[in-house]
């Protein structure tokens, strides 16, 4: 309330015409001091001759502060500029006050008129002074006004270059809340001791919680756009708000508003920079397409359904059986304004349906994201695995391969590597299947692989924020588990630039940095909730989940990695297969699937060497796999010998 009332009276009062003739008064005064000082303190000059003088020091001074603008700023807000502003038009007042006595000793236009040249000198001199004072004071005094009746938060700014800077000026500037930047923060250790506008640039080093309780440091406020991650961690743990500075591009006409700042979100902790896609290929892959999207509702396939519209494809089919979702999917593909998309209610497993959308639509590309992926869930219910990801690929890449699509890209998992679960053995049967399928069809089957999504439905950061809003505790399966994460916009760019770099076959894995501690994350989540832990919030261990893995990899055993133009792209070199056997018995499995968990398991277990079950009941069958391999392969070897004597 009061701050409103001093920017009305601010606005009212201190208008240009106003501030116009305070001006003018001035340079009236510093004429008077002038002539004061040039005779020596005292009377001593023609008083006439002064008073003449002074209205057209009156009328020159006005025009050329009608020439420049400089009675037209906002005081509060004087600047270099407006300083550069006054000195341009009281040169000009000078120069004209020049002009004109040497004309008129020449001309004659005011008898016995003229000015000492003692007198110009100073009265510009004083003027300039007393004028840039003028706007400083007021400035002072208005920001006093703000300071003594706004309660003044204490801020740090995190970065002491340009980005920095604008910061600073935004933050003093806003009329709505009064800053008080204490120090500026830099990682330059050349900047660390020298100040910015009398404000201290400090070292990282130095802030620390005891630092932030003796300054009573309300928030930290990070301008540096390429800020170390593990810089960004260290302020974590500290009992203060972290608020980040948006990239530059994304400024409003240029300039920084306040309310554009938003708190550091566990997205920029993840330990790395963010993957950026900039191939101008993308464009001319998805030029004129029909692309088909599965999933589309979900958290990656609507993604990749957003990024797709971007892009002058001829029409997007959406497929997903979550009817509320894809309806949510197609408002906002509606308020993007994007027309050129279809929105169908359809369940994968349906071979008529399916059949029948690739008939009506004939879409050119598929990106295959529908898939079952809680693996708690999924270890319960290996018939229903196997009936969605392994039964619906396998029915949507046949019916694929059957219309000559151009491109399938099949969305996988890094828990189909050396799968510990039932999910995760059920992924890597679809990419097995897919790669036998690429050796009859003339479609090109694309496999990649990537680790966990921030955000995405049913991913830990959703729960954790779910917790603390709830009150905690936050709960965790243990306390060494990790995981790689990327976000959804990254792992939607990958899989849209590994579609269009594959040639058929591949299966795609992509770098994601250094895997992420769990209960680090869920501590970070606690303290950029503005809460302290375990004061406020706990952390609970529960135990591995059935299924569950310690940590995840990205390759398998006996697998390699071949490099592609893309450093975060690789391609993975995967053990050789029996295609034809794996697609028969993959086939049958999907033909004799029941309600029979056991029987399921075991025949997974036999197509799939790696897959080994980790915390789960089915761990038992492991060793019954291993006995039926020896068997196995002691009667393949005696038929081989059979065959040998025979031929003899």
């Amino acid at each position: 309330m009061i701050n409103n009332y001093i920017s009305y009276l601010s606005n009212k009062y201190a208008s240009k015409w106003l501030v116009l003739a305070i001006d003018l008064s001035i340079v009236l005064l510093t004429f008077c001091v002038s002539y004061i000082i040039r005779f020596n303190f005292t009377l001593n000059f023609d008083l006439e001759a002064f008073l003449l003088q002074l209205p057209f020091v009156f009328v020159v001074a006005g025009i050329s502060f009608f020439a420049f603008g400089s009675f037209k700023s906002v005081i509060r807000h004087t600047g270099f500029t407006d300083v550069v502003n006054l000195f341009k038009a009281i040169s000009l007042m000078t120069v004209l006050t020049v002009v004109f006595i040497l004309v008129n000793r020449e001309v004659t236009l005011i008898k016995d008129f003229t000015i000492p040249k003692s007198i110009i000198v100073m009265h510009g001199i004083f003027s300039f002074v007393l004028l840039s004072a003028s706007r400083l004071i007021f400035k002072m005094g208005y920001n006093h006004l703000k300071c003594k009746y706004l309660s003044s938060k204490r801020v740090l700014i995190y970065g002491a270059g340009d980005s920095g800077i604008v910061t600073y000026n935004a933050l003093i500037s806003h009329v709505k809340e009064r800053f008080n930047v204490v120090a500026f923060i830099d990682d330059n250790v050349k900047k660390n001791g020298k100040s910015i506008n009398g404000i201290s640039i400090l070292s990282k080093h130095k802030i620390n919680q005891d630092y932030i309780a003796s300054e009573k440091i309300d928030e930290i406020i990070v301008t540096a756009e390429n800020i170390k991650k593990e810089n960004l961690i260290s302020l974590v743990p500290l009992d203060v708000k972290i608020t980040k500075v948006p990239p530059i591009d994304s400024w409003i006409n240029g300039e920084l508003q306040v309310h554009e700042m938003k708190q550091v979100q566990i997205e920029d902790l993840l330990g790395r920079p963010p993957i950026k896609i900039d191939n101008p290929n993308l464009l001319n892959e998805f030029n004129g397409e029909t692309v088909l999207v599965t999933g589309a509702a979900g958290s990656i396939g609507s993604e990749l359904v957003k990024q797709l519209a971007e892009f002058d494809v001829k029409h997007l089919i959406l497929v997903d059986q979550a009817e509320s979702a894809l309806y949510d999917l197609e408002q906002d593909l509606k308020r993007a304004g994007k027309l050129h998309y279809t929105a169908i209610v359809a369940d994968i497993r349906d071979g008529l349906r399916i059949d029948g959308i690739f008939q009506e639509h004939q879409p050119t590309m598929v990106f295959h994201a529908a898939a079952y992926k809680h693996v708690p869930l999924m270890e319960k219910s290996p018939y229903e695995a196997i009936k969605i990801n392994v039964n619906g690929t396998k029915l949507l890449a046949d019916t694929a391969s059957r219309y000559n699509i151009k491109k399938f890209v099949f969305v996988s998992t890094d828990k189909a590597v050396n799968p510990t679960s039932v999910m995760g053995a059920t992924k890597r049967m679809a990419e097995m299947y897919i790669s036998c399928l690429q050796k009859e069809s003339k479609t090109k089957f694309i496999t990649t692989r990537f680790g966990n999504v921030l955000g995405s439905n049913g991913s830990v950061i959703p729960l954790f924020k779910k917790q603390i809003e709830n009150g905690g505790p936050l709960t965790l399966t243990h306390k060494d588990i990790t995981r790689y994460f990327m976000t959804i916009p990254e792992a939607a760019q990958l899989v849209l630039e590994a579609g269009t770099m594959g040639k058929g076959g591949e299966i795609f894995i992509f770098d994601m940095g250094e895997s992420v501690k769990i209960y680090d994350l869920a501590v970070n989540m606690i303290k950029l909730s503005g809460l302290r832990f375990p004061e406020d919030i706990d952390i609970k261990i529960t135990g591995l989940r059935p299924g569950e893995k310690l940590y995840e990899e990205l390759l398998a055993n006996g697998e390699n990695t071949l490099s592609t133009y893309h450093k975060k792209i690789m391609i993975s070199k995967t053990r050789a297969l029996d295609y034809a056997s794996v697609k028969s018995e993959i086939e049958e499995l999907c033909i004799t699937n029941r309600f029979q968990n056991n029987n399921i398991v075991m025949k997974m277990k036999r197509l799939i060497p790696e897959y080994k079950s980790n915390n789960s009941d089915y761990e038992r069958f492991d060793k019954k796999v291993q006995i039926y391999k020896k068997i196995k392969g002691m009667i393949d070897v005696t038929a081989d010998n059979n065959t040998v004597i025979n031929t003899h």
